[in-house]
Protein backbone atom coordinates (compact mmCIF):
# COMPACT_ATOMS: atom_id res chain seq x y z
CA UNK A 1 0.00 0.00 0.00
CA UNK A 2 2.81 2.41 0.91
CA UNK A 3 4.54 1.72 -2.40
CA UNK A 4 1.24 2.28 -4.25
CA UNK A 5 0.70 5.62 -2.54
CA UNK A 6 4.21 6.75 -3.42
CA UNK A 7 3.66 5.76 -7.04
CA UNK A 8 0.40 7.67 -7.17
CA UNK A 9 2.02 10.76 -5.62
CA UNK A 10 4.87 10.65 -8.14
CA UNK A 11 2.43 10.31 -11.02
CA UNK A 12 0.43 13.29 -9.77
CA UNK A 13 3.54 15.43 -9.43
CA UNK A 14 4.68 14.47 -12.93
CA UNK A 15 1.28 15.34 -14.39
CA UNK A 16 1.30 18.70 -12.64
CA UNK A 17 4.73 19.54 -14.02
CA UNK A 18 3.59 18.68 -17.52
CA UNK A 19 0.64 21.10 -17.42
CA UNK A 20 2.42 23.89 -15.53
CA UNK A 21 3.14 27.07 -17.56
CA UNK A 22 6.58 27.58 -18.99
CA UNK A 23 8.92 29.73 -16.87
CA UNK A 24 8.92 32.54 -19.50
CA UNK A 25 5.18 33.07 -19.07
CA UNK A 26 4.93 32.15 -15.41
CA UNK A 27 5.94 35.68 -14.41
CA UNK A 28 2.99 37.22 -16.26
CA UNK A 29 2.91 40.35 -18.39
CA UNK A 30 2.78 44.13 -18.36
CA UNK A 31 0.84 46.40 -20.71
CA UNK A 32 2.48 49.65 -21.82
CA UNK A 33 0.59 52.47 -23.52
CA UNK A 34 3.23 54.56 -25.29
CA UNK A 35 3.36 57.64 -27.51
CA UNK A 36 6.76 56.47 -28.77
CA UNK A 37 6.64 53.93 -31.60
CA UNK A 38 7.19 50.56 -29.89
CA UNK A 39 9.90 49.50 -32.37
CA UNK A 40 12.14 52.25 -31.00
CA UNK A 41 12.13 50.75 -27.52
CA UNK A 42 11.38 47.12 -28.32
CA UNK A 43 15.00 46.06 -27.77
CA UNK A 44 14.70 47.23 -24.16
CA UNK A 45 11.42 45.40 -23.68
CA UNK A 46 12.93 42.24 -25.18
CA UNK A 47 15.86 42.41 -22.77
CA UNK A 48 13.50 42.91 -19.82
CA UNK A 49 11.53 39.83 -20.87
CA UNK A 50 14.76 37.85 -21.22
CA UNK A 51 15.84 38.92 -17.72
CA UNK A 52 12.54 38.38 -15.94
CA UNK A 53 10.23 36.22 -18.03
CA UNK A 54 7.65 39.04 -17.94
CA UNK A 55 6.07 39.68 -21.35
CA UNK A 56 5.74 43.34 -22.40
CA UNK A 57 2.74 44.27 -24.53
CA UNK A 58 3.33 47.69 -26.09
CA UNK A 59 0.32 49.62 -27.42
CA UNK A 60 1.11 52.69 -29.54
CA UNK A 61 -1.17 55.64 -28.71
CA UNK A 62 -0.23 58.63 -30.84
CA UNK A 63 -2.57 61.16 -29.20
CA UNK A 64 -5.00 61.41 -26.31
CA UNK A 65 -3.46 58.69 -24.13
CA UNK A 66 -4.71 60.10 -20.82
CA UNK A 67 -8.18 60.67 -22.27
CA UNK A 68 -8.29 57.10 -23.55
CA UNK A 69 -7.29 55.61 -20.20
CA UNK A 70 -9.79 57.82 -18.40
CA UNK A 71 -12.54 56.65 -20.75
CA UNK A 72 -11.57 53.00 -20.23
CA UNK A 73 -11.90 53.49 -16.47
CA UNK A 74 -11.48 50.47 -14.22
CA UNK A 75 -11.44 48.20 -17.28
CA UNK A 76 -8.34 49.82 -18.76
CA UNK A 77 -5.64 47.25 -19.56
CA UNK A 78 -2.91 49.90 -19.20
CA UNK A 79 -0.30 49.22 -16.54
CA UNK A 80 2.20 51.89 -17.64
CA UNK A 81 1.78 55.19 -19.46
CA UNK A 82 4.94 56.12 -21.36
CA UNK A 83 5.36 59.38 -23.26
CA UNK A 84 8.08 61.42 -24.97
CA UNK A 85 7.03 64.81 -23.65
CA UNK A 86 6.63 66.12 -20.11
CA UNK A 87 3.29 67.71 -20.97
CA UNK A 88 1.80 64.35 -21.96
CA UNK A 89 3.27 62.71 -18.86
CA UNK A 90 1.75 65.32 -16.57
CA UNK A 91 -1.57 65.23 -18.41
CA UNK A 92 -2.08 61.75 -17.01
CA UNK A 93 -1.41 62.98 -13.49
CA UNK A 94 -3.79 65.92 -13.92
CA UNK A 95 -6.56 63.62 -15.16
CA UNK A 96 -6.15 61.32 -12.18
CA UNK A 97 -5.23 58.20 -14.16
CA UNK A 98 -1.86 57.58 -12.46
CA UNK A 99 -0.93 56.24 -9.04
CA UNK A 100 1.85 56.88 -6.57
CA UNK A 101 4.79 54.50 -6.61
CA UNK A 102 7.43 54.25 -3.92
CA UNK A 103 10.62 52.59 -5.10
CA UNK A 104 14.13 52.91 -3.72
CA UNK A 105 15.57 51.84 -7.09
CA UNK A 106 13.71 54.60 -8.95
CA UNK A 107 14.57 57.25 -6.37
CA UNK A 108 18.23 56.25 -6.41
CA UNK A 109 18.50 56.12 -10.18
CA UNK A 110 16.63 59.32 -11.10
CA UNK A 111 17.59 62.82 -9.90
CA UNK A 112 14.92 64.54 -7.79
CA UNK A 113 14.22 67.22 -10.43
CA UNK A 114 13.42 64.49 -12.98
CA UNK A 115 10.75 62.65 -10.99
CA UNK A 116 7.58 63.48 -9.09
CA UNK A 117 8.08 63.88 -5.36
CA UNK A 118 4.89 61.86 -4.81
CA UNK A 119 5.91 59.10 -7.22
CA UNK A 120 3.35 59.75 -9.96
CA UNK A 121 5.89 60.06 -12.80
CA UNK A 122 9.51 59.30 -13.54
CA UNK A 123 11.84 60.53 -16.30
CA UNK A 124 13.55 57.77 -18.28
CA UNK A 125 15.69 59.75 -20.73
CA UNK A 126 16.48 63.33 -21.73
CA UNK A 127 16.93 65.26 -24.95
CA UNK A 128 18.43 68.75 -25.22
CA UNK A 129 16.88 71.56 -27.26
CA UNK A 130 19.98 72.93 -28.91
CA UNK A 131 21.16 74.95 -31.92
CA UNK A 132 22.17 73.44 -35.23
CA UNK A 133 24.57 75.82 -36.99
CA UNK A 134 26.35 75.77 -40.33
CA UNK A 135 29.84 74.38 -39.92
CA UNK A 136 30.96 76.62 -42.79
CA UNK A 137 29.26 79.94 -42.09
CA UNK A 138 28.91 80.12 -38.27
CA UNK A 139 31.99 80.61 -36.10
CA UNK A 140 30.17 81.04 -32.75
CA UNK A 141 30.97 78.42 -30.13
CA UNK A 142 28.69 79.56 -27.29
CA UNK A 143 25.25 81.15 -27.47
CA UNK A 144 22.21 81.70 -25.24
CA UNK A 145 18.60 81.11 -26.20
CA UNK A 146 18.12 84.88 -26.07
CA UNK A 147 20.70 85.26 -28.85
CA UNK A 148 18.34 83.67 -31.36
CA UNK A 149 16.50 87.02 -31.53
CA UNK A 150 19.71 88.98 -32.24
CA UNK A 151 19.38 90.91 -35.54
CA UNK A 152 22.70 89.37 -36.67
CA UNK A 153 20.64 86.27 -37.53
CA UNK A 154 18.07 88.15 -39.64
CA UNK A 155 16.93 85.89 -42.47
CA UNK A 156 19.11 83.05 -41.17
CA UNK A 157 16.93 81.11 -38.68
CA UNK A 158 15.04 77.88 -39.44
CA UNK A 159 12.63 76.21 -37.03
CA UNK A 160 9.64 73.88 -37.03
CA UNK A 161 6.20 75.13 -35.94
CA UNK A 162 6.29 77.23 -32.82
CA UNK A 163 3.25 75.32 -31.58
CA UNK A 164 5.00 71.96 -31.72
CA UNK A 165 5.35 70.57 -28.17
CA UNK A 166 9.16 70.72 -28.39
CA UNK A 167 8.99 74.47 -28.96
CA UNK A 168 6.12 75.31 -26.61
CA UNK A 169 8.12 73.61 -23.84
CA UNK A 170 11.12 75.83 -24.60
CA UNK A 171 8.96 78.96 -24.69
CA UNK A 172 7.39 77.89 -21.38
CA UNK A 173 10.88 77.69 -19.88
CA UNK A 174 11.71 81.11 -21.36
CA UNK A 175 8.65 82.55 -19.60
CA UNK A 176 9.86 81.17 -16.30
CA UNK A 177 13.29 82.74 -16.75
CA UNK A 178 12.37 86.11 -18.26
CA UNK A 179 8.62 86.68 -17.77
CA UNK A 180 5.83 86.88 -20.33
CA UNK A 181 6.59 90.40 -21.64
CA UNK A 182 10.23 89.66 -22.46
CA UNK A 183 9.25 86.29 -23.92
CA UNK A 184 6.81 87.99 -26.28
CA UNK A 185 9.53 90.38 -27.45
CA UNK A 186 11.92 87.47 -27.90
CA UNK A 187 9.37 85.60 -30.04
CA UNK A 188 8.92 88.70 -32.21
CA UNK A 189 12.68 88.92 -32.61
CA UNK A 190 13.04 85.26 -33.58
CA UNK A 191 10.14 85.57 -36.02
CA UNK A 192 11.85 88.61 -37.64
CA UNK A 193 14.96 86.47 -38.13
CA UNK A 194 13.24 83.55 -39.84
CA UNK A 195 14.58 82.44 -43.20
CA UNK A 196 11.37 80.59 -44.01
CA UNK A 197 7.95 79.87 -42.55
CA UNK A 198 8.14 77.51 -39.54
CA UNK A 199 7.52 74.08 -41.00
CA UNK A 200 8.83 70.54 -41.26
CA UNK A 201 10.69 68.78 -38.49
CA UNK A 202 14.01 69.13 -36.71
CA UNK A 203 15.96 67.21 -39.33
CA UNK A 204 14.71 69.61 -41.98
CA UNK A 205 16.54 72.36 -40.10
CA UNK A 206 19.81 70.58 -40.86
CA UNK A 207 18.70 69.96 -44.44
CA UNK A 208 18.03 73.64 -45.00
CA UNK A 209 21.32 74.65 -43.38
CA UNK A 210 23.11 72.41 -45.88
CA UNK A 211 21.12 74.02 -48.70
CA UNK A 212 22.11 77.51 -47.51
CA UNK A 213 18.54 78.53 -46.69
CA UNK A 214 19.55 79.28 -43.10
CA UNK A 215 22.58 79.28 -40.85
CA UNK A 216 21.09 78.42 -37.45
CA UNK A 217 18.05 76.63 -36.05
CA UNK A 218 16.48 74.99 -33.02
CA UNK A 219 16.34 71.21 -32.87
CA UNK A 220 16.61 68.23 -30.53
CA UNK A 221 19.91 66.58 -29.78
CA UNK A 222 18.90 63.02 -30.62
CA UNK A 223 18.21 63.88 -34.26
CA UNK A 224 21.95 64.41 -34.68
CA UNK A 225 22.44 60.76 -33.80
CA UNK A 226 19.62 59.64 -36.08
CA UNK A 227 21.12 61.56 -39.00
CA UNK A 228 24.79 60.75 -38.50
CA UNK A 229 24.29 57.22 -37.24
CA UNK A 230 21.50 56.15 -39.59
CA UNK A 231 21.52 54.54 -43.01
CA UNK A 232 19.83 57.36 -44.96
CA UNK A 233 22.56 58.85 -47.15
CA UNK A 234 20.80 62.22 -47.57
CA UNK A 235 20.36 62.60 -43.83
CA UNK A 236 24.00 61.70 -43.25
CA UNK A 237 24.89 64.70 -45.43
CA UNK A 238 22.54 66.92 -43.40
CA UNK A 239 24.15 65.75 -40.17
CA UNK A 240 27.63 66.33 -41.55
CA UNK A 241 26.77 69.92 -42.56
CA UNK A 242 26.12 71.14 -39.04
CA UNK A 243 27.85 71.83 -35.78
CA UNK A 244 25.86 72.00 -32.56
CA UNK A 245 25.81 74.49 -29.71
CA UNK A 246 24.27 73.78 -26.32
CA UNK A 247 22.57 77.14 -25.66
CA UNK A 248 21.91 78.25 -22.11
CA UNK A 249 19.46 80.08 -19.90
CA UNK A 250 20.56 82.26 -16.95
CA UNK A 251 22.44 79.97 -14.59
CA UNK A 252 24.15 78.18 -17.44
CA UNK A 253 21.65 75.38 -18.04
CA UNK A 254 20.34 73.94 -21.32
CA UNK A 255 16.64 73.25 -21.77
CA UNK A 256 15.76 69.56 -21.78
CA UNK A 257 12.60 67.59 -22.34
CA UNK A 258 12.12 64.00 -21.28
CA UNK A 259 10.61 60.68 -22.04
CA UNK A 260 8.87 59.52 -18.90
CA UNK A 261 6.41 57.05 -17.48
CA UNK A 262 3.75 56.58 -14.83
CA UNK A 263 2.01 53.55 -13.38
CA UNK A 264 -1.65 53.64 -14.39
CA UNK A 265 -4.25 54.07 -11.67
CA UNK A 266 -6.02 50.79 -12.45
CA UNK A 267 -2.93 48.74 -13.31
CA UNK A 268 -3.73 45.04 -13.09
CA UNK A 269 -0.03 44.17 -13.14
CA UNK A 270 1.32 46.85 -10.79
CA UNK A 271 4.22 44.78 -9.48
CA UNK A 272 5.40 43.97 -13.00
CA UNK A 273 4.97 47.61 -14.01
CA UNK A 274 7.27 48.74 -11.20
CA UNK A 275 9.80 46.06 -12.14
CA UNK A 276 9.84 47.35 -15.72
CA UNK A 277 10.35 50.97 -14.64
CA UNK A 278 13.15 49.91 -12.30
CA UNK A 279 14.79 48.01 -15.14
CA UNK A 280 14.54 51.04 -17.45
CA UNK A 281 16.61 53.16 -15.05
CA UNK A 282 19.20 50.44 -14.40
CA UNK A 283 22.72 51.11 -15.73
CA UNK A 284 22.21 48.38 -18.33
CA UNK A 285 18.97 49.81 -19.71
CA UNK A 286 20.07 53.44 -19.48
CA UNK A 287 23.10 52.69 -21.65
CA UNK A 288 20.86 50.83 -24.11
CA UNK A 289 18.36 53.73 -24.12
CA UNK A 290 21.21 56.07 -25.02
CA UNK A 291 22.38 53.78 -27.80
CA UNK A 292 18.99 52.94 -29.31
CA UNK A 293 17.44 56.42 -29.20
CA UNK A 294 20.47 58.72 -28.99
CA UNK A 295 19.12 60.32 -25.83
CA UNK A 296 20.87 61.42 -22.67
CA UNK A 297 20.46 59.02 -19.73
CA UNK A 298 18.83 60.26 -16.55
CA UNK A 299 21.04 58.03 -14.43
CA UNK A 300 24.35 59.63 -13.47
CA UNK A 301 27.32 57.77 -14.86
CA UNK A 302 25.38 55.78 -17.46
CA UNK A 303 27.12 55.43 -20.82
CA UNK A 304 26.27 58.02 -23.48
CA UNK A 305 26.33 57.23 -27.18
CA UNK A 306 29.58 58.60 -28.69
CA UNK A 307 27.74 60.77 -31.23
CA UNK A 308 25.76 62.49 -28.49
CA UNK A 309 28.77 62.69 -26.18
CA UNK A 310 30.58 64.58 -28.95
CA UNK A 311 27.99 67.38 -28.75
CA UNK A 312 29.47 68.52 -25.44
CA UNK A 313 28.82 68.12 -21.75
CA UNK A 314 25.15 68.68 -20.95
CA UNK A 315 24.36 70.89 -17.98
CA UNK A 316 20.60 70.88 -17.65
CA UNK A 317 18.43 73.85 -16.79
CA UNK A 318 17.20 73.24 -13.25
CA UNK A 319 13.66 74.57 -13.68
CA UNK A 320 11.09 72.13 -12.31
CA UNK A 321 9.53 70.30 -15.25
CA UNK A 322 6.08 70.68 -13.71
CA UNK A 323 6.50 74.46 -13.95
CA UNK A 324 7.27 74.16 -17.66
CA UNK A 325 4.10 72.14 -18.15
CA UNK A 326 2.13 74.74 -16.19
CA UNK A 327 3.44 77.55 -18.43
CA UNK A 328 2.64 75.80 -21.68
CA UNK A 329 -0.81 77.27 -22.17
CA UNK A 330 0.57 80.80 -21.81
CA UNK A 331 3.45 79.87 -24.13
CA UNK A 332 1.05 78.73 -26.85
CA UNK A 333 -1.00 81.90 -26.45
CA UNK A 334 2.09 84.09 -26.92
CA UNK A 335 3.19 82.09 -29.97
CA UNK A 336 -0.22 82.63 -31.55
CA UNK A 337 -0.35 86.29 -30.47
CA UNK A 338 2.83 87.18 -32.39
CA UNK A 339 1.71 85.13 -35.40
CA UNK A 340 4.86 83.06 -35.20
CA UNK A 341 3.79 80.36 -37.64
CA UNK A 342 2.18 82.70 -40.17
Amino acid sequence: MKRLLLSLAFAAALAASMIAPLPASAQGEVNVYTTREPKLIQPLFDQFTKNTGIKVNAIFVEKGMAERIAAEGANSPADIMMAVDIGTVLDGVARGVTQSVQSQALNAGIPANLRDKDGHWFALSQRARLFYVSNERVKDKTLTYADLANPKWKGKVCIRSGLHPYNTALVAAYIQHYGAAKTEEWLKGVKANLARKPTGGDREVARDILAGTCDIGLANSYYVGLMRGGSNEDQKKWGAAINTILPTFPGGGTHVNISGASVAKNAKNKSNAIKLLEFLVSPEAQAAYAKVNYEYPVRAGAAIDPIIASLGTLKTDQIDLTVIAKNRKQAAELIEKVGFDQ
